[in-house]
């Protein structure tokens, strides 16, 4: 479908399928994606800087969670100087690409999203290799890119031509969004696919130029959504690939001069390190830098006594293990009534202990690996502090095998100002807090710095009005889990130290890469 023949209509948007995977031929269209991404893995990928492709000596290597001796591609490890010369490259193409007609842009687009829906299933595998994610999980992130894919092209298509004014009499008028400049992109490993493309594209598709750092725990996944944007006819240099350090390559990246805005998901720390460094004028720059960001949460799921207890419990457990807890918009904390409190403890044991973890080659698996060792050592910990501040219900250690793998750790009788009512964890580990009543239940749900997302279960219509009036998070779901947001649908960002409430997938995310101007003509008297 080409951008010219689109009228822009919201309503022609409709969000990817999932994949049925209890379907036999989509179980063995996975299968055979897994062998062939198998096949490729271990090679080695380079720099991409306008049309340059950079090998260095120093090497990154990422590998497979689940069986970390498996490297799945092997990259270079970018320094500051490389860094520089990628702004300056993605500097000198802005002056070409911002005078791309939208509709050229937004066509780009299109063509990106018709070959990821054919490339679907191999894509999935390289996020099943390189990032441990389940099947269902792993098709979810792609399906959410093309979902991004055909959003923000028709965005553009709203955005792209004057804006309506209020007349002024004697006088011709109008408004006009253009682009920024030079963004950069630093996503998280989580959404290798989704949230790196994200916002890749709507950085190209309003007329910036991009310089993406991947994570380095999933470069690979990120360098392959390169590859089709090549194949799509991107020119050279809209986006250049860099990977390296955040400390050092991500730093240069975000101070330099040329650089306009930064589009950053990750951790509270790191978001807040760009903030501040990001805000610092360098010498030589002539603007105040934007940034778009992305930093977690603490998030909660309220259960009344007023409530289908059997659909809470399903809530929780997927909210809060699904892709192993390593979503930022995870349940980390159930905040339960005290009447239904014991009743939701037993349920909530008897559902997590069927729970199956293991490699997520194995569709059967429900749970797969932590993303890398660090990372389980400091999620060990918590739990650790977990057993001194709560009662362990279940799991609590190694799920066995050679890679990453946890078991789902339920811990009860939680204080809710406790570290790991309070701290994110960002792994398979619920707290789970007692209250009095749905009203103390709120009170508990607010107490954090965060306020991404969170749910409330009850059947009463009043006390979900009041949880929508009173639960502060950019994202709330009412008697359902508090993961799974769909573009379009569900308009994804959060408040306090949860980021800038960028509502990715959202009617406002592009004009956070774009900037407004007025044009006013005086007419001439008849």
């Amino acid at each position: 479908m080409g951008a010219a023949e689109l009228e822009y209509n919201r309503e022609t948007f409709a969000n990817e399928p999932f994949t049925d995977f209890s379907k036999p031929e989509n179980r063995k269209a996975m299968e055979e994606a897994l062998a062939k991404v198998a096949s490729e893995l271990g090679r080695e990928y380079p720099i991409i800087i306008g049309s340059e492709r950079i090998k260095l000596g120093e090497k990154i290597t990422s590998t497979n969670p689940s069986n970390p001796k498996q490297v799945v591609g092997i990259f270079q490890r970018g320094t500051p100087e490389l860094a520089h010369r990628a702004i300056e490259e993605a500097s000198r193409v802005f002056e070409t690409w911002k005078r791309v007609p939208y509709k050229e842009r937004a066509g780009y687009l299109f063509r990106t999203a018709d070959i990821l829906r054919r490339r679907k299933f191999e894509m999935s595998a390289w996020c099943v290799y390189e990032v441990g994610k389940t099947w269902p999980e792993a098709d979810g992130d792609i399906a959410e890119m093309i979902d991004f894919l055909e959003f923000y092209a028709r965005e553009m298509l709203r955005l792209g031509g004057p804006q309506p004014l209020t007349p002024v009499k004697g006088e011709k008028n109008y408004l006009v969004y253009i682009p920024l400049g030079v963004g950069v992109v630093i996503p998280p490993w989580n959404f290798p696919c989704a949230i790196m493309g994200g916002m890749t594209v709507a950085s190209v598709v309003t007329g910036n130029t991009v310089v993406l750092k991947p994570s380095s725990d999933s470069p690979a996944i990120a360098v392959k959504f390169v590859e089709i944007l090549q194949e799509a006819g991107l020119p050279d240099g809209v986006v250049n690939f860099l990977t390296g350090p955040g400390g050092s390559v991500g730093e240069a990246l975000v101070t330099h001069p040329k650089t306009r805005y930064v589009a950053f998901t990750g951790s509270k720390e790191a978001g807040l390190r760009i903030s501040e460094l990001a805000a610092k004028a360098q010498p030589g720059q002539i603007w105040i830098k934007r940034t778009v960001l992305e930093m977690g949460g603490k998030d909660s799921i309220l259960v009344d006594d007023e409530v289908d207890l059997d659909s809470a419990v399903e809530g929780v457990a997927v909210s809060a293990f699904g892709y192993q807890g390593q979503k930022c918009s995870a349940c980390s904390r159930a905040i339960v009534a005290d009447k239904v409190y014991d009743s939701f403890l037993d349920k909530l044991l008897e559902r997590v202990k069927k729970i199956k973890v293991g490699p997520p080659e194995d569709p059967s698996n429900f749970m797969g690996p932590v993303i890398n060792q660090n990372s389980m050592k400091s999620i060990q910990n918590y739990i650790e502090v977990g057993k001194k501040e709560g009662r362990l219900l279940t799991g609590g250690g190694h799920a066995g095998g050679d890679g990453y793998f946890l078991q789902p750790t339920v811990i009860a009788d939680v204080e809710p100002k406790a570290r790991i009512s309070q701290e994110e964890i960002f792994g398979p580990v619920l707290a789970v807090i007692r209250v009095k009543d749905f009203e103390h239940g709120l009170e508990v749900a607010n107490n954090t710095e965060f306020g991404l997302t969170g749910a409330a279960y009850s059947n009463s219509p009043e006390k979900l009005r009041k949880a929508s009036e009173v639960f502060h998070v950019g994202n709330l779901y009412l008697n359902r889990k508090c993961t799974g947001a769909l573009v379009g649908g569900h308009p994804f960002g959060g408040f306090n130290m949860s980021g800038t409430d960028s509502k990715a997938g959202g009617p406002d995310y592009l004009l956070l890469f774009l900037q407004a101007k007025t044009v006013s003509e005086k007419v001439p008297a008849k």
